[in-house]
């Protein structure tokens, strides 16, 4: 049986505006699927003006979308926010802190946190700051979804209290955001807005490559980026991508450059080695450029420990499996009981340990099994 339409209420960052956030573009996808489940929404949105100059999606069909001044302008909607089934705070929300004492208290129905920023907000946590979020609050919110997942969601249930710490991933509308066919005009791109703990990830992945190949062309989409920062020549700017241009922008070079915080490890919120997409080259910790265009970046030496002996790996160079490591001597494991060579999958004892006038290494003996529906006298138990 079909379950009846809900009343949503979301507290959000942005939803009429993706300038200089990514939070826009996730909650119209949310939103639209919880349209098309037939639930009805209502966005809450902080009425700035940064936002306010850069709309381009100020009345959304999926939704009912109102703006409020401040906080005090905010309790003229508490109604709403008791009546719904379900109320969502999303993170940066101006004020968050005072909107959450606001949605628990008023709140009839199931409240949650919507944190797209995981990994900040718990360096924020760390250090006390209570931009949008305090400790306190977290364990008021019944549900917390996160948009990192792994031990971090323990993490939020085991030290900040809350009673059910879930993922749930940043979404794009598959309608909006689809493959499609766009020139090629850059070698390699970065889309995103500027972030401290994100720029000497993107030097070391995009400016310093673009350094060492000028001849090769790069992009860097976003706001907010310092004026100090040197671009190479070879890099464009584009200040602001307008939603309806990201397909066309990622569809428009071979490779896209991904750098982020690291998620999978709570402990550890300094950025994580970054990734490439396009052409199969999904991992690159360091680039090396190369010459030539299919050759444009590759891993530097060392950039895999344990694959080659460059500097930083973690292990020495080995041997390929199957071959000796110098002519006429054969690999060899010790173990406690003597000296065991490899043989095929059996692992037998050395002549020398066995004892003198042993030649050859005996194979190891096979049990032989039992006939089908009979016992063997080692499973009857009858030795």
């Amino acid at each position: 049986m079909r379950q009846p339409p809900l009343d949503v209420v979301v507290l959000g960052l942005s939803l009429s505006s993706a300038w200089g956030n990514g939070h826009a573009t996730t909650f119209r996808a949310l939103l639209k699927a919880f349209a098309g489940r037939g639930h009805r929404v209502l966005f809450l949105e902080r009425d700035v003006p940064w936002y306010a100059a850069e709309r381009d999606l100020p009345a959304p069909d999926f939704c009912r979308l109102e703006f409020y001044p401040d906080l005090a302008a905010l309790q003229s909607w508490r109604g709403a926010i008791a009546a719904a089934d379900a109320v969502i705070l999303g993170s940066y929300v101006p004020e968050g802190v005072a909107v959450g004492r606001l949605v628990q208290d008023a709140a009839h129905g199931v409240t949650a946190f919507y944190d797209i920023d995981t990994p900040v907000t718990l360096a924020k946590l760390e250090r006390g700051d209570e931009e949008y979020l305090s400790p306190a609050l977290i364990p008021g919110y019944d549900l917390y979804l996160s948009f990192t997942g792994g031990p971090t969601l323990r993490r939020l249930m085991d030290r900040y209290g809350s009673p059910a710490a879930r993922p749930l991933y940043c979404s794009v509308d598959a309608a909006a955001y689809r493959p499609m066919q766009a020139p090629t005009r850059w070698d390699l791109s970065y889309l995103g807005t500027y972030s401290a703990d994100r720029q000497p990830t993107l030097d070391r992945l995009l400016l310093e490559p673009a350094r060492r190949a000028p001849a090769l062309r790069f992009v860097v989409a976003g706001p907010q980026y310092p004026a100090e920062i040197d671009w190479p020549a070879n890099v464009e700017r584009l200040e602001h991508v307008s939603p309806r241009r990201p397909p066309r922008l990622l569809c428009g070079q071979p490779l896209h450059a991904e750098c982020h915080p690291r998620r999978h490890d709570p402990r550890r919120l300094q950025p994580q080695r970054p990734a490439l997409r396009g052409r199969g080259l999904r991992h690159a910790p360091h680039l090396r450029p190369m010459g030539g265009h299919r050759d444009a970046v590759r891993p530097a030496p060392g950039d895999h420990p344990g694959r080659d002996a460059g500097a930083g790996s973690r292990r020495p160079a080995r041997p390929p499996r199957g071959r000796p490591a110098e002519p006429g001597v054969s690999r060899a494991r010790t173990r406690p009981g003597g000296t065991y060579r490899r043989a095929s999958r059996r692992r037998t004892r050395s002549a020398s340990d066995r004892g003198a006038g042993a030649q050859d290494a005996a194979p190891a003996r096979r049990r032989r099994p039992a006939p089908r529906g009979k016992l063997s006298r080692a499973d009857a138990g009858l030795r």
